[in-house]
């Protein structure tokens, strides 16, 4: 094949791009880093002239164009795999949603969707066609490959900034399912800033957390301050041999594996490479990422596969939760009914590192935060607040942490377990949790605190 001459008989304009949506299609937006933008910005002109068009996409880094015309909820609905900022401002305008599934599922999903559901168009950011005739999903293998195997028409926007993953399946599309090719203005690729320096609770509920991964271990960070103070602190310790098999590619994997921690040599599975199925990040990230063979970027389907993540030895997943309960129960998506994110892969990552030889999961969190009027509230509650989002069941937690300590919950009965998340509570709280859990009848006279 001459990929060049298929290149060129490919190539359009963004604005030739855009016609080809129509009023009742579901145009897919992919994901982070690899949203388009010289085709949204031509799809927005459009965006008047038609109306009940659905966007799939998720993490948005920027804003896209088609959210800033006039009204967009008589025009659009925005349906989110995973929510960000920008995304959960668009929920009280009327046309930002959420579609709750667990992350691993999404490759499946579109394969297996209905005909009507089903992408009419797919237009995505992608590095440069190699001499092969290939697109690289950048670090975005996520769930791109499944978007563009079902979709009617596939539109990649060339973006010379975009770093080339290396992967092994799923990393990329080839010039032959591509039905056009726009070349974009070449912008900066969208940063997530990197995490706000690690408070004293960040760094104490890190301590605890360090202490329980030995030599060898593999690890999944997820995103925010804790898990970032525990990347870190892990930097900092004398830990070796340690491996990555993560949902999200964070900066803090960066910093460990360039203090020299890890190796991989110890994973049982794709032995040496640092997996994951998307990264976001600063600038340092993206450069660590580009063309490292270190680095293996897989669809989520494989990366949060419960199965995959048991066969590895010693894994550490971390992640944060916004409140929990005396059940244990974790929330990690709203606060009440005001959405905050999404289900993603906790769930997968809480299972599979328990079903790991050595495997430990752990969920953290402050023990407290202030509200707006500086009022101080406790994330430890009775029971979570009508409308909470259950991310992770009673039956399915294992360690929780805070900087008042940590508690394996496995095998607690409610008595027990009432006890032991009360101790892990900010002090000022633990009376009235108390006397909550003894209303609940899962406390006892005998328990201490």
């Amino acid at each position: 094949m001459d990929f060049k001459k298929m290149y060129q008989e490919k190539l359009v304009t963004a604005e030739e791009a855009a016609k080809v949506v129509k009023s009742g299609d579901w145009v897919d937006y992919a994901w982070t880093t690899c949203t388009p933008v010289a085709v949204d910005k031509a799809i927005a002109a459009r965006m008047p002239e038609l109306t009940n068009v659905n966007f799939r996409g998720g993490i948005l880094m920027w804003v896209p164009e088609i959210f800033k015309i006039e009204n967009p909820a008589d025009h659009l609905t925005w349906n989110s795999w995973h929510m960000g900022g920008i995304e959960r401002k668009a929920i009280a305008q009327g046309f930002s949603f959420y579609s709750p599934m667990r992350y691993s599922e999404l490759p499946r999903f579109y394969r297996d969707m209905p005909e009507e559901l089903r992408p009419d168009v797919a237009v995505m950011q992608v590095a440069p066609m190699d001499e092969h005739g290939f697109f690289n999903f950048g670090p975005n293998a996520s769930h791109l490959a499944a978007v563009c195997e079902t979709a009617k028409v596939v539109i990649v926007e060339v973006n010379e900034n975009m770093p080339v993953c290396f992967g092994g399946t799923e990393e990329g599309i080839h010039i032959s399912h591509v039905d056009m090719i726009v070349e974009g203005d070449n912008p900066t690729i969208a940063e997530m800033g990197g995490a706000a320096a690690a408070s004293e609770v960040d760094e104490a509920v890190a301590k605890l957390i360090v202490e329980e991964i030995p030599d060898g271990a593999c690890l999944q960070l997820g995103i925010g301050g804790m898990p970032n103070a525990v990347g870190s602190l892990i930097a900092k310790s004398d830990l070796k041999d340690l491996g990555v098999h993560t949902e999200m590619y964070v900066d803090a994997f960066v910093d460990i594996a360039n203090a020299g921690k890890i190796t991989g040599a110890r994973k049982n599975i794709d032995k040496g490479r640092q997996v994951y199925g998307f990264g976001a990040g600063t600038k340092k990230l993206y450069d660590y990422l580009n063309r490292n063979p270190e680095c293996m970027s897989a669809p989520v389907s494989y990366t949060n596969d419960i199965r995959t993540i048991s066969a590895l030895d010693n894994f550490m997943s971390i992640n944060n939760a916004v409140d929990l309960d005396l059940f244990g129960q974790v929330n990690a998506e709203s606060s009440g009914i005001k959405h905050i994110s999404g289900a993603g892969g906790q769930l997968d990552f809480v299972l599979g590192a328990y079903l790991s030889k050595g495997g430990k999961s752990f969920i953290c969190c402050s023990s407290t935060f202030k509200t707006k009027d500086g009022e101080l509230k406790s994330r430890i509650v009775p029971t979570l607040n009508p409308g909470s989002i259950v991310t992770d069941t009673r039956a399915n937690t294992h360690y929780l942490v805070t900087e008042y300590g940590k508690v394996n919950l496995k095998g607690l009965s409610t008595w027990q377990r009432a006890e032991a998340i009360i101790s892990i509570a900010h002090p000022q709280f633990r009376d009235e949790l108390i006397a909550s859990a003894d209303k609940m009848h899962i406390w006892r006279r005998s328990n201490k605190i």
